[in-house]
């Protein structure tokens, strides 16, 4: 099947700062480890161009917007906490990527590729409607989802997220949905950031039901993390039986990661990108659009990418 690529060198330019985790190496460690494979030049470069405002106020505040905006224009180092550093070009930045991700959306609908990965920066399924959190500064993923619906006219749009952090943003802003599923494995909310994401959290509203969240104890290793995928997630994709289906895709599970807590090997992200893959085409006639999350010890991200992307080349 043939599988795009969204990536842009200005992605780069989202300068974070000396020491920050979400760096611009980590793009470069993902180009240089496809190229090294021979895999960039079998995917397919998606063109695309920066979300407009009306895109991003589908789901975020008007208000919001403009306080990222007037940050960045005026040199300020971060928005909202200290950990959402930026620069003067952070928020022009962020909107390609939101613009990348529906690029992605748009080109899976209309058959150009069958599978996309989107080599994007900054992550953000931490963004809220009204705030930025945990490095990300607009929700890729979320307005990827509702643009599947809104534009594409899907009716059932699934969103999984396996970063090991939980993606609290998403989930918020997706949470009293019926028409997307949210499904979501992540390290311990009790132990770690940003203490969201608790199985008893399912949804608001009309939109209870439809949000799933499995949370594996701090430390855990492959085969925890896999049960909590057959326990959990794989049933309840296989009931909602999306139309399509949003990867957030963070690798930082990895046991090499210095800030996740879990302890996976790469195998483990090959195994869940197999997974979803065939459920895909179960389901979705293969339609996948999966969006980089974290994951911050550049050779475990690089081989993680690396796997995820044969697994969407597969079949």
């Amino acid at each position: 099947m043939r599988v795009g690529l969204v990536f842009d060198d200005a992605f780069l330019r989202h300068d974070t700062g000396v020491g920050h985790p979400e760096r611009p190496a980590r793009l470069r460690a993902i180009r240089d480890r496809l190229e090294a494979d021979g895999v960039r030049d079998q995917l397919a470069r998606l063109p695309f161009g920066p979300a407009s405002r009306d895109v991003l106020e589908r789901l975020h505040t008007s208000a919001y917007i403009d306080r990222l905006m007037f940050a960045c224009q005026h040199g300020e180092r971060y928005i909202d906490v200290p950990d959402s550093m930026i620069c003067v070009d952070s928020e022009a930045i962020a909107r390609q990527a939101v613009g990348g991700v529906l690029a992605a959306c748009d080109a899976v609908m209309a058959g150009e590729v069958g599978r996309v990965f989107c080599a994007v920066r900054p992550p953000g399924h931490h963004a809220e409607a009204d705030r930025s959190m945990g490095f990300c500064l607009y929700a890729n993923a979320a307005l990827a989802a509702d643009h599947l619906v809104r534009v594409n006219g899907l009716e059932r749009v699934a969103v999984v997220d396996f970063d090991v952090h939980h993606g609290n943003g998403t989930q918020h802003l997706l949470e009293t949905r019926r028409d997307i599923l949210f499904v979501s494995v992540h390290e311990d909310p009790r132990t770690q950031y940003p203490g969201t994401g608790f199985a008893h959290e399912r949804g608001v509203g009309g939109g209870e039901g439809f949000t799933v969240n499995a949370p594996v104890a701090t430390g855990t290793g492959d085969d925890g993390w896999r049960a909590a995928f057959e326990r959990e997630v794989w049933p309840a994709l296989e009931r909602f039986a999306p139309e399509a289906m949003v990867v957030s895709a963070g690798f930082d599970a990895a046991a090499a990661d210095p800030i996740g807590g879990l302890r996976l090997s790469t195998a483990s992200f090959a195994w869940v990108s197999e997974r979803l893959v065939r459920l895909a085409d179960r389901f979705a006639e293969g339609r996948l659009v999966s969006v980089l999350e974290g994951g911050y010890d550049l050779d475990a991200l690089a081989a993680g990418v690396s796997t995820h992307v044969a697994a969407l080349m597969s079949g």
